[in-house]
């Protein structure tokens, strides 16, 4: 476990370095050497776009809070999650932050999507007020579940990064569905709706073209979030071997997770303990600077992460991995089926074709918003974990 002290005159943290061990450390799908990489990973760490606690942002919804202090943890860790879908899609993953060194417009971009605004795409602001509308008032805790269907909604606005967002509920992926999400862009309906000359190169059909070619792809970057539920009150050991091995995968986007007030993002592991990156640090909010530039320092943690054991992780987290390909989503269907494989490996959700028979929906189960039956669901579903609420589409 780590040991930290705070000194708030600098707001500089000292933990407890890496330990010195045998054990690989994984980091989002990659894998790193305590001897003889330590710099890389810590360069991999402080490259993940970091989100805290902020404070003085203009107000929620104009009269609201100015500052999520003591609330927005797992709307926190729902931007970083959700974030580092971004960094892959825009900047890919080897890209690394380097304080000081000059970066690209997509990764200002890709910050710009989460300041704290009303007109970010993913902002504070936007989390907490599409928030209402799944029964949250702003300034409650949230659920990993709700944080997750509330980025799905919120990503439908983001034409930029153009993104499929999947929310497997019920344990279960279903391929089926996945596809016809990620395959939602309608390519060229032939040669004949845009006529080329046969020295043209095509591109389905079409004239190559850059633009035309965004717009054609015929498979759309997928983030697929599965909230889970890994034993009652804490993580059943069965899990722990296969939660270990999501983050060796190279689709990883890591973990979001938590109690009330203590909510974290998991981004891998080394020997039997978690590491991940802490929103429970208050910082002012940040504006663009005289330049019109952002200050960005902030936004990436320069100490240790910090370490937990994962016996210790709360059993309600979800788990995200992005597929920027077809065959990026076939590879991580491979991996998952060979999981199944593993001993002593426990699945904690199932792989699937198609949607199963049984699979129930709402009407059937008759959940019409009678008073009672309403109370009771509302006390089952959104019990002190927030684990999984069922929610308005």
């Amino acid at each position: 476990l780590f040991l930290a002290t705070l000194t708030y005159d600098t707001l500089r943290f000292e933990y407890e370095d890496f330990p010195e061990t045998k054990e690989p450390v994984w980091i989002l799908g990659r894998k790193y050497s305590v001897f003889t990489e330590k710099e890389e990973i810590l360069l991999d760490v402080t490259s993940r776009l970091w989100f805290t606690y902020r404070k003085n942002f203009p107000a929620i919804g104009g009269t609201g809070p100015t500052s999520d202090t003591g609330w927005g943890c797992m709307l926190r860790c729902g931007q970083m999650i959700f974030a580092q879908a971004l960094v892959c899609r825009h900047l890919g993953r080897d890209w690394r932050w380097i304080k000081g060194k000059r970066q690209m417009d997509n990764y200002f971009n890709v910050l710009n999507a989460f300041i704290d605004k009303k007109d970010s795409y993913y902002s504070i602001h936007q989390i907490a007020q599409m928030g209402v509308g799944e029964g949250k008032s702003i300034g409650q805790w949230y659920g990993p579940n709700t944080v997750a269907q509330v980025l799905k909604k919120l990503a439908t606005f983001d034409t930029w990064s153009s993104l499929a967002v999947h929310i497997a509920m019920d344990n279960t992926v279903v391929m089926e569905e996945i596809r016809r999400l990620c395959q939602s862009n309608v390519p060229c309906a032939g040669a004949a709706a845009c006529p080329a000359l046969e020295s043209d190169v095509l591109y389905n059909g079409c004239p190559e073209d850059v633009g035309l070619r965004e717009r054609l792809t015929l498979w759309k970057p997928l983030v697929l979030l599965i909230p889970l539920r890994l034993g009652l009150t804490e993580i059943n050991e069965a899990y722990i071997e296969t939660l270990k091995h999501c983050f060796m995968m190279p689709q990883s986007l890591g973990v979001i997770g938590g109690k009330p007030n203590s909510a974290h993002y998991f981004i891998g592991y080394v020997g039997e303990e978690l590491i991940y990156l802490d929103p429970h640090t208050t910082q002012p909010a940040v504006e663009p600077g005289d330049s019109g530039c952002l200050p960005d320092e902030s936004f990436h943690c320069q100490h240790p992460p910090c370490r937990m054991s994962i016996a210790e992780l709360d059993p309600s987290i979800a788990v995200g991995f992005f597929c920027n390909t077809e065959a990026d989503f076939n590879d991580w269907c491979q991996q998952i089926k060979k999981l199944s494989l593993v001993r002593g490996a426990l699945p904690m959700f199932e792989l699937v074709e198609r949607q199963p028979s049984h699979f129930s929906n709402p009407d059937v189960l008759n959940l019409t918003p009678d008073s009672s039956d309403a109370d009771r669901l509302e006390r089952f579903f959104d019990s002190e974990d927030e684990d999984f609420e069922i929610l308005s589409l």
